[in-house]
């Protein structure tokens, strides 16, 4: 009967590993022989008839060979196959995680030396996983494996969820209100130290880090908002700093809200806020914009909840969406020119409430309003004077088209509204002029416009149409090209180093000038900011 391959290749690897033995096995004999009084090892050394039969279970054809003679020839060859079946034999299978991750079966630990290389190597790993998490809504969930070991160190919420008093036994462990993505990125920190970041993300990520108490991670993740902090997402940030508690991503919020309220105010993300948020914001004293910009904001924001609610997008359902929040908007502060070209014909307004007004702006008695009637304060921009005097000559400063530029950075953020320039040196004169802000050689803002100087040594007010924000510690530069036949003013002893509240400005030339402004003197003697 032939013999079965899978017991034949068992039985050549008992016998190698005998013959391996045999002469280890000799010499124990032989000293427990000697040994007096001990009782003898059990070795037992196989019968030569039993070698026989063995051989013959393994070597059919050669049954009969006499391998008496043989023991040391048989040790040797044994060896040197065991040697060429070890060099031979096909690498070990690959176990293949969720995450794509390929680690060795066997043996694998001894290629990743430190602790932190081999926890990271079960992160999203089947491998030794002892609970399974399903997360994300019905639907949309996924199954994850983890090892509660390592989640436990790494977060008091699941210390407790495993270890606790009240410890969770079941094997898998539904998180409906966690998005997959953000809970992965959650278990690679506790696994490896590692934080990967993405703008889509980072908000479900620190709902995560925050849910599971792993404070590090909530602070990477309110670092990358304020970093990718904008005029776009501002309000969306704020709805979400609020929910999340988190006063400096709050402020940061607040200041860029504040210093580009236009552009915060027309964004996408306006529309996305809660009612709440959008009271908060209305009632907002340093916002710097026009009120007919607010209340255009709180109108588109009221379309999108109307939709949000499934409601037809009608004036009276616009009305109810907002409550009172709609008597949180300054109308009476609009100008005349602005009410009737925007709010009056809105429909938002009942006809009453339009009359009053209308009234209000032009009758002596005027009627009362349910509307705020002061002003906002909005904000005081700042000006950082760079020269310590002015002076004027005969042949300079002359304009011809040519660009007056410097370098700037600052110690913290800010964000630069305009410049201030001098003007004409003998007496009222017009002057058109381009202004641009760069960083890099990247346009990131500029106006072309006109301002009258009126002879005096005094500095005029170029604006940009929004305040840009600037970063600290990188270098910017501002440029102005001025079209004028007049001559004017021109600063001296220019300074390098300038405080201007608690924001440190720095000065260098600009390879940009061609009209002889530098840092000891020329055109562009004030940056106009918010801080």
């Amino acid at each position: 009967m032939p013999l079965d391959p899978g017991c034949l290749n068992g039985r050549i690897m008992k016998c190698l590993t005998f013959f391996l033995l045999l002469p280890e096995t000799l010499k124990k004999s032989k000293k427990s022989a000697r040994a007096p009084g001990k009782v003898q090892a059990c070795y037992e050394i196989v019968p030569l008839a039993l070698k026989r039969k063995m051989a013959a279970e393994l070597y059919p054809a050669s049954a009969n060979t006499n391998i008496a003679n043989s023991n040391n020839t048989a040790a040797v060859t044994a060896k040197k196959n065991a040697l060429h079946i070890q060099h031979n034999a096909p690498p070990p299978p690959q176990l293949q995680n969720l995450n794509n991750n390929n680690i060795e079966s066997t043996n694998w630990q001894s290629f990743h030396p430190t602790l932190r290389e081999r926890n990271a190597l079960m992160f999203n790993n089947e491998l030794m996983a002892d609970v399974h998490f399903i997360v994300g809504p019905a639907g949309a969930s996924k199954k994850v494996p983890a090892h509660k070991y390592i989640l436990a160190v790494g977060s008091s919420v699941f210390y407790a969820m495993f270890y606790g008093d009240l410890a969770e036994v079941k094997s898998e462990i539904h998180i409906p209100d966690v998005e997959p993505a953000a809970f992965l990125i959650l278990l690679k920190y506790l696994y490896s130290d590692e934080i990967d970041l993405e703008a889509d993300t980072v908000l479900a990520t620190l709902y995560a880090a925050k849910k599971y108490i792993v404070p590090a991670l909530a602070k990477a993740c309110v670092n990358f908002l304020e970093t990718s902090l904008e005029a776009k997402n501002a309000c969306v940030l704020l709805s979400q700093s609020r929910l999340f508690e988190e006063p400096d991503l709050t402020l940061r919020c607040w200041e860029v809200i504040d210093a580009q309220a236009e552009l915060a105010l027309k964004s996408e993300g306006f529309c996305e806020i809660d009612l709440q948020t959008l009271e908060i914001i209305v009632t907002r004293e340093t916002l710097n914009t026009k009120e007919d910009v607010v209340f255009e904001a709180v109108v588109n924001w009221a379309e999108a909840e109307c939709k949000r609610q499934g409601l037809p997008v009608t004036p009276t359902n616009k009305r109810n969406v907002l409550g009172k929040a709609l008597y949180l908007v300054r109308i009476p502060t609009m100008t005349l020119e602005e009410f009737a070209n925007g709010a009056a014909q809105s429909d938002i307004l009942t006809l009453e409430e339009t009359r009053s007004i209308f009234l209000w702006y032009t009758a002596a008695n005027k009627p009362q309003l349910e509307f705020p009637l002061v002003k906002r304060k909005g904000l005081a921009p700042q000006r950082c004077h760079r020269f310590q005097s002015s002076a004027y000559r005969s042949n300079q400063w002359r304009y011809r088209g040519r660009c007056d530029s410097i370098q700037f950075a600052v110690d913290k953020r800010i964000f630069i509204a305009g410049l201030g320039l001098y003007g004409s040196s003998c007496g009222k004169a017009e002057y058109s002029v381009k202004i641009e802000l760069k960083r890099q050689g990247v346009v990131l803002a500029q106006n072309l416009t006109k301002f009258v100087s009126d002879g005096s040594s005094n500095t005029f007010s170029v604006w940009f149409e929004h305040p840009v924000q600037v970063e600290q510690d990188t270098f910017y530069t501002v440029s102005a090209i001025l079209d004028g036949n007049e001559l004017s003013y021109f600063g001296q002893e220019g300074m390098t180093e300038v405080q201007c509240g608690k924001v440190t400005f720095q000065f260098q030339c600009s390879s940009d000038s061609t009209n002889g402004t530098g840092v000891q003197g020329g055109q562009i003697p004030e940056l106009i900011f918010y801080a």
